[in-house]
């Protein structure tokens, strides 16, 4: 199994994708949009953009 985006509506009828592992886990879900154009929209920009994307660790060790 590779890693893939699955899409579905959830119950308020919105669009929502989540990003399977390829070992099938759920890795994370997506905000919900009115349009599907606009979730596919948003995968896009994911597949296109994560690789320069940077890590951020805003927690503070005690």
């Amino acid at each position: 199994m590779a890693y893939k985006f699955e899409v579905y509506k959830d119950k308020a009828g919105e669009f929502r994708f989540r990003f399977i592992a390829s070992n099938g886990e759920k890795m994370f879900g997506s905000e919900g949009y009115k349009a599907k154009a606009s979730a596919m929209k948003a995968i896009e920009s994911i597949k296109k953009n994560a690789p320069e994307a940077t890590v951020e660790d805003d927690t503070k060790e005690s």
